[in-house]
């Protein structure tokens, strides 16, 4: 997959964008530490199984704004971790490890769980056009780091060791900072929240967490350390590789909903505890959950999907199989921030909408200018529409807006097409550099076989006839309009009329 184009400079638009920071709980104006260079880290997949859909909104929510940030001209290192270690069951502190566990099930060594679901989990990005990250380091590639990072911890008194685990002493640490100011948990509430649990009696206060837990003999993957042969904390990992590759501070810091805590707020406080940074991240970045007839979307659930599952409707709550780019055209309807509710006619209706979108890009390949002397009307200024795009995408990276601007270029298209609308070449060239820039670059939207081979030439032959039919209802002419109609009805093509122009199915 090759990253969209940039201009070679930071465009003018790029001063107009704002982004929701979960930290202030406001839309801020993004300004960069260090223009043009900007600096991204996103929180990976823990690899000890399938990747599932819910995962899936989280990385093109983040293909999106890397995306759109290497559009404006921005050089992005964009930073995606793999985690291979160290993420506990439960997401506690205790328990066994993921990966070591499904390594023990199916009688594996952990690295072979950890390339199996990695490989399916590249599979994935690439079958929904996931752009791939700048770096895409691993826990386990980064043990001497957390050690070390540990150290500077203890060194400024926010971490202790217990019988050869270590903690982070949340209560030293809110004494002097505010602990809980992203996910807005306040010590008492923690406090009254937090039972104990077996192996948390060595802990000082039961709301600390572990930064190196000691590893017993059962124990698959474990590392020597200044205080036993164990294992770093899940949280840790993140903190070490942001900082490597992005430095002490950096722009921006993305994940689920479901990481604003504990693991982000663990985060900031690593981060803080090992470098003494006032704000480590500038802009905190939050997708939210994809849920299933109103239920959050998971494994334990039921109704987390695999893509395979999507694309074959082998699921018992799918009535067909969906593309991969009517999913993520489906996903980039509802904003990132926002719960979207997936559903066999949610999906049908993306299915059409992507349709009715592809079809016009399609036809604006051949698209001939139409003088005004045989139009009814002039096409709108397309600048105009490229403005409204861009308003969308400043507006905290609104696709579902984006994609209503591009439904209006999708009807300049079709009235052209139909020869209502008179435009010039040059307003040809300017609707293909629109849909090429944000339905391509930005969106990440591409073109793909969806009935047999050939279906290119066929989408095409059935844009014309379309444009022909509606050209003839638009002449009042329904004899012709209505002849176009049944006779493709005949050969099992079904034409439905909707106020953005027909679109067809295939029997």
């Amino acid at each position: 997959m090759d990253a969209p184009h940039s201009p070679n400079a930071i465009s003018d638009f790029a001063a107009n964008l704002h982004i929701g920071n979960s930290l202030s709980r406001k839309k801020e104006r993004f300004e960069p530490l260090n223009a043009p260079y900007v600096g991204m880290y996103v929180c990976g997949p823990t690899v000890y199984s399938n990747v599932h859909l819910g995962n899936v909104r989280t990385f093109l929510t983040f293909d999106v704004v890397f995306r759109y940030l290497l559009h404006l001209g921005y050089k992005v290192r964009y930073v995606r971790n793999i985690t291979d270690v160290g993420h506990l069951t439960g997401d506690s502190d205790d328990g066994e490890d993921k990966i070591g566990k499904k390594a023990r099930l199916e009688n594996l060594e952990p690295m072979e769980v950890v390339q199996r679901y990695t490989n399916d989990f590249h599979d994935v990005m690439r079958m929904f056009n996931i752009l791939p990250p700048s770096i895409e380091p691993t826990a386990t590639g980064h043990i001497v780091e957390q050690i070390d990072m540990i150290s500077k911890i203890i060194e400024n008194g926010y971490g202790y060791e217990a019988n050869g685990s270590v903690y982070f002493d949340v209560r030293k640490f809110a004494e002097t900072h505010d602990y809980g100011a992203l996910s807005g948990r306040r010590i008492d509430e923690l406090q009254n929240q937090t039972r104990a649990l077996d192996g948390q009696d060595e802990k000082r206060d039961p709301i600390d967490f572990a930064l190196w837990k000691k590893a017993d003999d059962s124990h698959l993957m474990q590392w020597p350390s200044p205080w036993s042969v164990g294992f770093p904390g899940w949280h840790l990992e993140c903190s070490v590789m942001s900082t490597k590759y992005l430095g002490q501070s950096f722009d921006i810091h993305g994940g689920g909903m479901d990481l604003k805590f504990p693991h982000h707020e663990c985060e900031i406080a690593q981060n803080m505890g090992a470098h003494g940074q006032a704000d480590p991240v500038r802009y905190w970045i939050h997708g939210n959950m994809l849920t299933v007839n109103g239920r959050k979307m998971s494994k334990s659930e039921g109704n987390g999907f695999t893509p395979d599952e999507l694309i074959t409707g082998n699921h018992k709550l799918l009535e067909k199989g969906y593309s991969p780019m009517t999913v993520r055209f489906f996903m980039l309807q509802g904003h990132y921030a926002g719960t979207l509710d997936f559903s066999n006619p949610a999906l049908q209706a993306a299915e059409k909408g992507l349709e009715r979108l592809m079809s016009a890009w399609r036809l604006l390949e051949d698209l001939k200018p139409v003088s005004s002397d045989s139009a009814q009307e002039a096409a709108p200024d397309v600048e105009d529409i490229q403005k409204r795009a861009y308003a969308a995408m400043n507006d905290d990276f609104n696709t579902p807006m984006l994609i209503a601007v591009l439904y209006d270029a999708v009807k300049v298209v079709n009235s052209v097409a139909s020869g209502r609308m008179a435009i010039d070449m040059e307003g040809i060239q300017s609707l293909q550099s629109l849909f090429e820039r944000f339905a391509k670059d930005i969106l990440g939207l591409q073109h793909e076989d969806t009935q047999a081979a050939g279906d290119d030439r066929t989408d095409g032959l059935m844009a014309v006839i379309c444009a022909l039919r509606a050209e003839a209802k638009t002449n009042k002419d329904w004899a012709t309009a209505d002849l176009i109609r049944d006779r493709l009805a005949e050969l099992g093509v079904n034409i439905k009329d909707g106020k953005d122009g027909a679109s067809w199915t295939f029997d």
